[in-house]
């Protein structure tokens, strides 16, 4: 078996570069943003263990002006086009921040993690302090926000701060990266704190992003499209790309060529037909897509262990509680819904990308909309639908992406009518579990038959 070395858990791509971690090219991203010319703002969304974050550092080190890059993009297929890296490759100064660690059981808490984020990102750039290029008062803003002594409405304007005074130090206009945006909104509306959450970021984005001279562009990414009255409000030349979009569909997570390349690099090839039943199924724009996070897993523990029986990655990287929260509704019955998915079938739903965390949970249809753009539901092709069945204008066809997050929707059910039964009169709810497990494995057999 060849031993190639696989890069699990690591999403800095200059590490993955040096060390000679096994790479899945996916640098011609920094084309299809940039032609014919970047957007004032980019947004992207896709479901976590995307290779996300994984993206965005490799976008920093091929625009960063700090660095040299040459050796980094060697032989890749961005190197190619030569005109475009002598025009952007090391040209700009770039801000990259992630917002994934800002959490908190309350708002306290969450703001403090933001500010400490704010800090860590400040002393990544001490030299601007230096230059005399920054006056008295910027260098003072500078220093309390780096010294984690800066007040609320210091630290909403700091990620604006920043970028104007790169832009002065450089001389040149600042491009932004900012992963993971929606994390804290989610946390806070999870929390009870979405209110004071969304009043803090949205602040910082807009004041960041909207009519700023000193910003090239910027790019962001998260799991959901926040609804831009609620935070990117005012920005004009705006680009979203969701799972649903087509531009950017090959960028994020791993393609059928990808992975039969994978494979032959590893001496896998027998194990195709194994990760795909349990790990591709999801359908970003006209692509079929693996999640990357599950297939280097895999195979990492084949070339590792000897591992043969597929496992469940992807459950381990959150609580799932989104099904529970289907499950806890008793205003919507969705119990023949989810029987219905459980059987490998397909549902037909209106899904709608434009969400609010508040109301998130005020409707069924926000509901499958987020098991949607969250990676538990994928789109159904059209001619995977059955024969005469078809959608109405506003519908999609949606069903469970494959063997791995169908084994999280049975486990999430299963859990769910056990914390229903604890302490209680659990004869109705056994009766109710049975019937489910019952019709469910009348639903498989008609359908093996």
């Amino acid at each position: 078996m060849n031993r190639i070395d696989v890069p699990v858990g690591i999403s800095d791509f200059k590490k993955i570069r040096e060390g000679g971690y096994y790479y899945i090219d996916k640098t011609d991203l920094v084309r299809k943003l940039l032609m014919p010319k970047p957007a004032e703002v980019t947004l992207l969304t896709r479901p976590r263990r995307f290779g996300k974050t994984l993206g965005m550092s490799m976008l920093a080190h091929f625009f960063d002006i700090r660095e040299d890059s040459r050796e980094l993009f060697k032989g890749l297929k961005i190197s190619e086009n030569q005109e475009l890296c002598e025009e952007w490759m090391n040209k700009y100064p770039v801000l990259l921040v992630s917002f994934k660690s800002v959490d908190g059981l309350k708002f306290e808490a969450a703001y403090a993690q933001l500010a400490y984020v704010m800090a860590e990102l400040y002393k990544k750039y001490l030299y601007l302090l230096d230059s005399e290029k920054l006056n008295l008062f910027d260098k003072e803003f500078f220093s309390c926000v780096a010294a984690g002594k800066a007040n609320p409405e210091a630290v909403k304007n700091s990620l604006c701060k920043l970028v104007q005074l790169m832009s002065v130090y450089y001389g040149k206009e600042v491009i932004l990266l900012l992963d993971e945006y929606d994390v804290p909104v989610a946390k806070a509306n999870t929390n009870g704190y979405y209110e004071q959450m969304l009043d803090m970021i949205s602040g910082m984005l807009s004041t960041a992003m909207k009519d700023n001279t000193s910003l090239k562009f910027a790019i962001v990414t998260g799991c959901l499209r926040i609804t831009k009255e609620s935070i990117f409000t005012g920005l004009n030349n705006f680009t979203i790309d969701t799972i649903s979009d087509r531009r950017y569909d090959e960028y994020f997570g791993f393609t059928h060529n990808e992975i039969k390349q994978l494979l032959r690099d590893s001496e896998l090839e027998d194990k195709f037909e194994l990760i795909q039943q349990w790990y591709d199924g999801y359908r970003f724009g006209d692509m079929d897509i693996y999640c990357p996070w599950d297939v280097l897993n895999y195979v990492n523990k084949a070339i590792s262990q000897g591992v043969e029986k597929p496992e469940n990655f992807w459950e381990h990287t959150s609580d799932n509680a989104v099904i529970e929260q289907f499950l806890d509704k008793a205003e919507f019955d969705v119990t023949e819904k989810f029987e219905t998915l459980l059987t490998g079938s397909y549902i037909k739903e209106t899904i709608s990308e434009n969400l609010t965390y508040k109301f998130i949970t005020s409707s069924e249809a926000n509901l499958w909309s987020l098991l949607y753009m969250t990676g538990y539901l994928t789109r159904v092709k059209p001619e995977a639908m059955e024969k005469g069945d078809n959608l109405e204008e506003t519908q999609t066809a949606l069903r469970i992406p494959n063997a791995e997050v169908m084994d999280i929707f049975r486990k999430s059910v299963v859990e769910w009518f056990n914390k229903k039964t604890s302490g209680s009169d659990r004869r109705e709810f056994f009766e109710a579990l049975w019937s489910f497990l019952y019709n469910l494995n009348i639903g498989n057999s008609e359908k093996e038959g």
